[in-house]
This record gives C-alpha cells, structure tokens and sequence, in this order.
C-alpha cells in the first residue's frame, strides 16, 4: 500500500476543518468530515479518488480533487508516497493560499 504523509501545512488546515466543523455542528460530524477525507487520501493510490493535474498557473506539478467543499492538493513524493500538501475550501482563493502552504 502507498503510504500516505500530510505535510505540515495540511495538517494545519486540517485541524481548521475539524474545530470549525466540531464547532458548528459537533464532534460526530466532525470526526465523519475527517475520517472521510482521510479514506479519500487513501484512495488516491489506487484510483478511487480521482484527482486532475494543478493547473498550470500555480507553477507547481502535482494534483488536486475535489472533497466535499475543500480542494486537497497532493503530490507524488520522490520514495513514491502521497504528499498531501494542503486542504483549501473552496471560498478561498486557491493560488494564494497554495503557494502560503506548500513546501518546497
């Protein structure tokens, strides 16, 4: 199995989702939200989370899908594993914040 690793600035925006979603309407909903886009992360490797190229303008090569309201933008890392850059919702303006979040 294709390990999966969520880069720091994932992972903080990730912990965003959940406090706002705990916070609107509680820790069930909350802890469904994750654990799903958590099964979807896992079905990048093998095919059951289709992803698209990032488009060109952001400068970068890697993929995005859609989940629910957010955009998870992830990358093939060099051992093989799934990056998961960053989870943008989809009010924010996408460009700006990716280029804020990713790593090099």
């Amino acid at each position: 199995m294709t390990p999966v690793r969520v880069q720091d600035a994932a992972a903080v925006r990730i912990d965003e989702i959940y406090r706002y979603t705990r916070d609107r309407w509680g820790v069930t909903q909350a802890d469904a939200c994750i654990e799903g886009m958590f099964e979807a992360f896992e079905g990048i490797a093998t095919g059951k989370t289709a992803s698209r190229p990032v488009p060109a303008e952001f400068g970068v090569d890697g993929y995005v899908f859609r989940y629910k309201k957010h955009f998870v933008y992830w990358k093939k890392m060099g051992d093989g594993a799934v990056g998961i850059v960053t989870v943008l919702h989809e009010r924010m303006h996408q460009i700006d914040r990716f280029l804020e979040d990713r790593e090099p």
